[in-house]
């Protein structure tokens, strides 16, 4: 199994970031060839020292990394 995580800082306008991401993003990323999982993390994200500096935290997951 692979895995790819995308880790997205806190943009200046989460509403305007959530919407793009969402309606957008979301929906090529899972065009992806042997995407088999995709969950999003979403706020508040915390550390060992208190809270991230990330707004939302994408993790894929595919067969191989391998290219069909």
């Amino acid at each position: 199994m692979a895995i790819l995580i995308a880790m997205y800082h806190k943009p200046t306008d989460p509403a305007a970031f959530d919407r793009y991401y969402f309606e957008k993003h979301v929906p090529i990323a899972k065009q992806l060839p042997g995407l088999r999982r995709y969950q999003i993390t979403r706020g508040p994200i915390m550390r060992l020292e208190g809270a991230s500096p990330y707004h939302l935290i994408a993790t894929l997951s595919f067969d191989s990394v391998a290219i069909r």
